[in-house]
């Protein structure tokens, strides 16, 4: 009960400091932010769909929505009180807060755009006055206590003079509960039996916080029309540690046509691995091989995927055991791709390139390098060995092991594609056209922040690149392009740096590439001032909400 009465005082200690801040005057700048997202209508061939699937389909919608519900909480404490107290304020100030979830600008290190406060570095799932050094002696003094600290599926809450772990299904108990009665009725209707295992299994993990078999569960869906991940994976909210998972779903229905597509792929797993740029002893043939591969249409985003800037694809699961196990899953977005390449990546590449390259900007350099980009998490250090100890590359990188992990993607994405060149997948022509989307689409994901993971490693490649001739800027012009003589072999020593970091559970070296590269050079600023005025992502409206 004390620990009850704490944080209900607390969270409305929370809410009346930002209920007595009122929005920035004149809402000129949140106007300016909102016109940030081009409004896309996300459509889904529902003729694909019988009239079972679409009650499946729209009862996992409403799962979602509740998912939109915990990562709210999960972002700020006093978030569903502000929320409520904005619904009758500035309709501009609100709209803005639901694409951010939250009061802080996603695009813009998360500055408030409703009063003053600083969001906290481990948003709401540490207690707001904890330090790093506070979590860390605790557990130096508590060993036994780590294990449940560093879960994915636990918040750190007070309880007097103590830190404890609340796990999610204790925290987040009342939704949880309601979103797996949806699932387990969405299960009832499902056809397919795969999709209904899965359903009935991760209903259970909402109850146990044990997500492990809905993990493998999710793995083993066949012959599915229904695609489905919903549930707590992405450890970007957390910036203190990096250790704990937001809640998200992508519900999505499969495009067969374009998933046969992908099959190719998933022979060269293991030919990727032997062919990356960094010592034998290191290389990683543990992952499992079956890795799945799926091109959809989004039905329904929620929760952390859903926040700013929306998701191209998704690799899926991030437990060890079972990318050790089974490997992982790619799920390919391809109506969210369209949207993008028109509205976004195109205008960019008009600003930025020197008109010579633009026609290597194309959308199949676009959709390869996600999709290169997301085979490239599953690939690399996993499960390691730091002094003797048996340990994960996420745990000993902590709070930089986001920015480092996408950038390895995105760095492997690109020497993973020339080497499907070089295996005859891909036609040697597509070479220059994977050089040129990248150097445009850098830009698409600085804009997002370069304090945010994927903006970040973003400017590390662009800035590592340009300072050893692969990228070059024309100061005259003021342009951007590609040393194509250069560019594989700078790639493959920042790829070689990245993996060694990785399997070495290297933390201080992580830190100083950070330091070094993740900041706004001259010719960042120049080419992102000139991409001021095209919007920076989408704003999905969503059919199925209509």
């Amino acid at each position: 009960m004390k620990r009850i009465l704490s944080l209900s005082a607390y969270v409305m200690i929370s809410f009346l400091i930002f209920s007595c801040s009122k929005p920035k005057e004149g809402n000129k700048e949140v106007k300016d932010e909102i016109a940030k997202f081009a409004k896309t209508a996300v459509k889904y061939d529902d003729t694909l769909l019988d009239d079972n699937q679409k009650i499946v389909v729209q009862k996992l919608y409403e799962a979602a929505k509740i998912m939109d519900d915990i990562f709210l909480g999960q972002v700020y404490s006093g978030n569903t009180e502000l929320k409520e107290s904005l619904k009758t304020g500035d309709k501009d100030t609100y709209e803005l807060f639901n694409i951010m979830f939250g009061p802080f600008n996603r695009l813009d290190h998360d500055k408030p755009f409703v009063g003053d406060k600083a969001k906290p570095d481990g948003a709401n799932f540490y207690p707001e006055d904890m330090t790093k050094e506070e979590f860390e002696n605790w557990i130096a003094v508590h060993p036994e206590d780590e294990a449940a600290f560093t879960s994915e599926f636990t918040v750190i809450k007070r309880d007097g003079e103590k830190l404890i772990a609340v796990p999610y299904s204790v925290q987040y108990s009342e939704n949880l509960k309601k979103a797996a009665n949806l699932m387990r009725e969405a299960a009832n209707y499902a056809d397919n039996p795969s999709l209904k295992e899965y359903l009935i299994k991760r209903a259970a993990a909402f109850e146990t916080n044990d997500y492990y078999e809905s993990d493998m569960a999710w793995m083993d869906l066949k012959d599915h029309t229904i695609e489905i991940v919903i549930g707590p994976y992405e450890v970007y909210e957390d910036a203190l540690f990096n250790f704990k998972a937001a809640f998200e779903c992508f519900l999505t229905i499969v495009d067969p046509v374009e998933s046969k597509k992908l099959d190719i792929f998933v022979n060269y797993l293991n030919d990727m691995e032997h062919n990356l740029p960094y010592p034998a002893e290191h290389k990683n043939f543990a992952r499992g091989s079956e890795s799945p591969m799926v091109v959809v249409q989004l039905v329904y985003s929620a929760g952390d995927t859903k926040a700013g800037v929306q998701t191209l694809a998704f690799n899926l699961p991030n437990d060890e055991r079972v990318r050790k196990a089974k490997g992982s899953k790619k799920v390919m977005l391809k109506n969210i791709h369209e949207a993008k390449f028109e509205t976004i990546l195109t205008p960019i590449a008009e600003k930025i390139m020197e008109p010579e390259q633009l026609k290597y900007v194309t959308f199949e350099g676009f959709f390869n390098h996600t999709l290169m980009h997301e085979i490239s998490h599953g690939l690399g250090p996993g499960f390691i060995t730091v002094d003797g100890r048996k340990t994960e590359v996420k745990k000993e990188l902590k709070e930089t092991y986001s920015t480092i992990e996408e950038c390895k993607a995105d760095v492997l994405g690109l020497f993973n594609n020339q080497f499907m060149i070089e295996k005859g997948v891909f036609p040697a022509e597509f070479e220059n056209e994977m050089w040129c989307t990248f150097l445009a689409g850098a830009f698409r994901s600085m804009r997002f922040g370069i304090g945010e993971a994927h903006g970040g490693s973003n400017a590390i490649i662009y800035n590592y690149l340009l300072d050893n001739g692969a990228f070059e800027y024309n100061e005259s012009t003021q342009k951007v392009k590609v040393n194509f003589d250069k560019a594989y072999t700078v790639l493959t020593d920042l790829a070689n740096k990245l993996l060694m970091i990785q399997a070495t559970g290297d933390y201080n070296a992580s830190k100083e590439l950070i330091a070094k590269y993740v900041v706004e050079t001259p010719s960042i600023k120049i080419l992102r001032d000139k991409l001021t005025h095209l919007p920076v992502d989408i704003k999905p409206e969503f059919q199925i909400e209509k």
